[in-house]
C-alpha cells in the first residue's frame, strides 16, 4: 500500500515533466521517489535504486506531504543576502550618474571605498567595499573609460563670465587681478577610468587639439631646446 497520499495522473505528468527538464539532479531524484513510491515500491527499494539513505527517502517524504512537489525543489546554496540588494543597487546606479563632487567630495571619479561610504550614510548599513565591488556588475555598473567631448557648453559660463567682469570692474589696490602669462595647459590629457552605467558611457570635456598661436609656438621653442 502506498505511503503517500494518492497523486493525481495530470500532477504526475507534470512531475514527469519537470524530471525531463530540470538541471537539477537533486529535484529530480525527489520527483522520481515520489512516483515509485506511488507506484507501490518500498522505501528500502527506493532508496536502493536512486542510491540514497532511507531517512532521505523519509525527509522527502515529509516534505512532499506539508508542501506538494513545490517543496520538493532545492533551495538556493548559501546564506540569504543581509542587505537589501535591490535598493542598494537602485541607489547604486543614481550615485553612478552623478560625480563624488557634486556631494562635496574632491576626487572626481567613483570608487568602490567612496561608494560604500556613501551607501553606509544613506542607508545606515555597514557594506563593505568588496561587496560593493561584487553587486556592481548585477547593477548594470561598469567600469570603462569615458569618451573626450569637444564643445560642451558650460552651464555656468554665464555666472562665471559675470564673475571675471565683476572682478575687472572693480580691480584696485585691495582687489587686485592677476593674469597668468605662457601658461602650460595639458590640451589632450589623459582620461581615466569610472564606473558607469552599462551602454550609457560618460562624456568628459577636452579642449582637444585646437591651440592659440602663441602655445603652439612655445611649443616648438621647447621642443627645439629640448632636441638640442
Amino acid at each position: 500500500m502506498p505511503i503517500i497520499a494518492p497523486i493525481s495522473r495530470d500532477e504526475r505528468r507534470l512531475m514527469q515533466k519537470a524530471i525531463h527538464k530540470t538541471h537539477d539532479k537533486n529535484y529530480a531524484r525527489r520527483l522520481t521517489a515520489m512516483l515509485m513510491l506511488h507506484r507501490g515500491d518500498r522505501v528500502s527499494d527506493v532508496a536502493r535504486t536512486l542510491c540514497c539513505a532511507r531517512s532521505s527517502v523519509g525527509r522527502w517524504i515529509n516534505w512532499f506531504t506539508q508542501s506538494g512537489v513545490e517543496g520538493l525543489k532545492s533551495l538556493p546554496a548559501g546564506r540569504a543576502r543581509r542587505w537589501p540588494f535591490e535598493h542598494i543597487c537602485t541607489l547604486l546606479r543614481e550615485l553612478v550618474k552623478h560625480s563624488p563632487g557634486d556631494f562635496g567630495y574632491q576626487r572626481s571619479r567613483w570608487s568602490t571605498e567612496l561608494l560604500a561610504i556613501k551607501i553606509n550614510e544613506i542607508t545606515g548599513c555597514q557594506l563593505n567595499a568588496g561587496t560593493v565591488r561584487r553587486w556592481l556588475p548585477s547593477a548594470g555598473i561598469v567600469w570603462r573609460r569615458a569618451a573626450p567631448t569637444l564643445r560642451i557648453r558650460d552651464p555656468h559660463k554665464d555666472e562665471k563670465m559675470a564673475a571675471i567682469h565683476k572682478a575687472l570692474d572693480e580691480c584696485c589696490a585691495e582687489h587686485p587681478v592677476f593674469y597668468e602669462d605662457e601658461v602650460d595647459i595639458h590640451l589632450n590629457p589623459k582620461i581615466g577610468a569610472d564606473w558607469q552605467l552599462r551602454g550609457q558611457q560618460k562624456r568628459v570635456v577636452t579642449p582637444g587639439q585646437v591651440k592659440p598661436a602663441m602655445w603652439a609656438a612655445t611649443a616648438k621653442v621647447r621642443r627645439c631646446s629640448s632636441a638640442c
